[in-house]
């Protein structure tokens, strides 16, 4: 895994490279916003990633519920919180695109501003729900089952967000693709491409580092419980224990 962490990486790393050398050298200056438009590259995709790996939590979520299987709950966890984490940069660059465009940090008006806090709100409340539970299959269960609900809320809360009909924010992936120029459009795509990347690399460095993590602290457990029995094998990494995750 490490190899293909390592490969990943470069990936990601030389996909970033391309896609803010086109948005700084390739892609026009925007005629009304000028140069802080280009902000729209790093905001929005970092946005639309946000919101994939929310919903890939809650997909690996039901995958655990079906199966049982300790893998799942953790690549969901994995996901969640690497897509808050995202979120927070989201709402950072959106402030700051906000208030050169709109000259205020934020409006409560904007429904797509709005519902992304609600969403990111949300799921600020898985962590402390899961880190409250110390039996680990109950914790798994109880995580999985959130994350299964939340991810269901996302789709929703964004189909309602494109109906609505006071909508200052542009939208850039109309029917229509939006009013952007082929160049702009080209840039757009290959950030987002690029920003999937890094979240791909980052999800799997995070997912091999705790399992490692958590195999560790079972044997550890499991001396501590039994000090006169003989070490027990290593668990194997790719099936974690059942333990209950911690901070």
């Amino acid at each position: 895994m490490t190899r293909i962490n390592n490969h990943l990486g470069a990936a990601a790393a030389a996909a970033l490279g391309i896609a803010y050398g086109l948005v700084f050298f390739y892609a026009p200056i925007e005629a009304d916003q000028g140069f802080v438009q280009k902000i729209f590259y790093l905001h929005v995709p970092l946005g639309i990633v946000t919101l994939c790996g929310f919903m890939a939590g809650g997909v690996m979520a039901m995958k655990f519920l079906r199966t049982g299987d300790r893998r799942w709950d953790m690549r969901s966890y994995v996901a969640i919180h690497l897509s808050l984490i995202l979120a927070v940069g989201v709402l950072v660059t959106g402030s700051i695109w906000a208030r050169a465009s709109w000259g205020h940090w934020w409006v409560w008006s904007e429904p797509m501003l709005v519902s992304f806090l609600i969403v990111f709100l949300l799921y600020c409340c898985y962590q402390p729900l899961r880190f409250s539970i110390e039996d680990p299959d109950r914790q798994a269960r109880v995580a999985c089952t959130f994350a299964v609900v939340a991810a269901a809320f996302v789709p929703f809360n964004f189909a309602a967000v494109r109906m609505a009909n006071a909508v200052t924010h542009p939208r850039v992936l109309g029917a229509t693709g939006g009013q952007m120029p082929g160049s702009m459009r080209l840039t757009f795509l290959v950030c987002l491409g690029a920003m999937a990347l890094l979240y791909l690399a980052l999800w799997r460095l995070e997912f091999e580092r705790k399992s490692v993590a958590f195999a560790v602290r079972a044997l550890r457990r499991s001396r501590e419980r039994a000090p006169e029995r003989l070490p027990q094998p290593a668990i194997p990494i790719s099936r974690p224990p059942a333990v209950a995750m911690e901070r």
